[in-house]
């Protein structure tokens, strides 16, 4: 395994979040101290800074990946026809490299998950298997088909047919009151922050700005802004709840995520050439319309507060996998793991030959090559050690997250 020794894994993780919001970024701190896997969430550029650039990380097709593939980066999502599907969720640090970085980083999460977990190590060995003969099956056939509502099985199916069922008055009102017959937000000081009027006033304006360039702008009115409080990863980052007008009613009104976008992380490390992307939104957003089979609904780059930023329809956390102890069986995480491997083939192959990405048949040649899958294994588990290595010394240097 790499020697890691020489490295300062708590300077390397402050300097990375250094221009983020100082109160937030303790909560990031905080929820990265549960367990080596949440820390995983939150360090994905510790994760490429120490990835080989050499091997099958280098010589492997390149794909449109994610690029912070784990196994809670999934979720059910509905589209601008208000169809439903399970697939990728945040393709924040997406780029243009080999298709092993996804899986490396996949497979290296189902260890971690395993031990936070508490399954036998050799459970977790047989999800690993699992996933990478799954992904490479269908990657060798070329043919792979989307997760909706008639093909999905076990937690997956019921995490669709629940966003299916939901009513939107419910949904709304788990966020919004009513007040004399309006819908306001529901500041909670935890989840969702309020925020100045100066701010709110510049959200308003870069909003109605957009908005006059999309064929219903009425949509889009806004009657309420918060500062949002979610993720892991990005947490400290600019991020809004909107409440907008949507079609008319209380009972039908949308709420909207707004998140600043930065650079990928990965760009450091990527030796394909990447398009010229106008900003880190389009970057996001033109990869999302790359490899999903739809990508979410009212998905916009925005430029907000001189950055770029990315609109979509909220996505509630309960739509996205959750893995805790004692709510997840082994029986459940190998379904869904079988379907995690369907995705990631799909997005593989749905992006291929499009902007510089390898051609189908170059991925369906790979599929059926047996040389590098398992050293990608061994990388994997060697690595996930590491991570419970670096996790202990992070642990160490946050003890008083009020120092911070």
């Amino acid at each position: 395994m790499k020697n890691y020794k020489n490295r300062d894994v708590w300077g390397l993780i402050k300097a990375f979040n250094s221009q983020r919001d100082r109160d937030i970024l303790a909560q990031k701190y905080a929820k990265m101290r549960k367990n080596a896997f949440v820390f995983f969430r939150g360090t994905c550029h510790l994760f490429y800074r120490d990835l080989p650039q050499d091997s099958i990380f280098k010589t492997a097709p390149v794909t449109w990946i994610c690029g912070d593939l784990h196994l809670e980066n999934f979720g059910a999502y509905k589209g601008d026809k208000r169809d439903i599907y399970f697939g990728i969720d945040d393709f924040d640090e997406g780029v243009l490299a080999p298709c092993t970085w996804d899986i490396a980083r996949l497979l290296t999460s189902i260890f971690l998950a395993g031990d936070s977990l508490s399954f036998k190590r050799s459970d977790t060995e047989d999800l690993v298997q699992l996933y990478l003969h799954r992904y490479t099956t269908l990657l060798s056939i070329g043919k792979v088909e989307s997760i909706i509502e008639d093909n999905a099985k076990g937690i997956v199916a019921d995490l669709l047919d629940d966003l299916h069922r939901r009513k939107r008055s419910n949904f709304l009102d788990e966020r919004t009151e009513l007040i004399d017959g309006h819908r306001h937000l529901k500041i909670d000081d935890k989840k969702i922050l309020e925020i100045s009027k100066e701010r709110d006033k510049r959200v308003i304006e870069s909003i109605d700005t957009w908005a006059k360039t999309q064929v219903d702008s009425g949509f889009f009115e806004i009657l309420d802004v918060g500062f949002r409080v979610a993720g892991t990863g990005s947490l400290g980052l600019d991020r809004y709840l909107i409440l907008v007008k949507g079609k008319g009613s209380p009972n039908r009104n949308y709420l909207l995520d707004l998140k600043q976008q930065l650079d990928s992380s990965l760009q450091l490390y990527v030796s394909s050439e990447q398009p010229k992307w106008k900003n880190p939104a389009t970057r996001v957003m033109n990869i999302q319309q790359l490899v999903q089979p739809a990508p979410p609904a009212l998905l916009a780059a925005i430029e907000f507060n001189g950055g770029s930023y990315l609109l979509r329809e909220l996505q509630p956390t309960q739509d996205k996998i959750s893995l805790k102890a004692g709510k997840i069986s082994l029986d459940q995480l190998e379904n869904l793991i079988d379907t995690m491997a369907k995705v990631t083939a799909f997005a593989h192959l749905h992006g291929s030959g499009k902007f510089g990405a390898a051609t189908a048949q170059d991925l369906i040649r790979f599929g059926n090559q047996l040389d590098w899958q398992q050293q990608i294994v061994i990388y994997a588990s060697n690595y996930a050690k590491q991570v419970q290595i670096d996790y202990q010394v992070f642990c160490q240097a946050t003890q008083d997250l009020s120092l911070i």
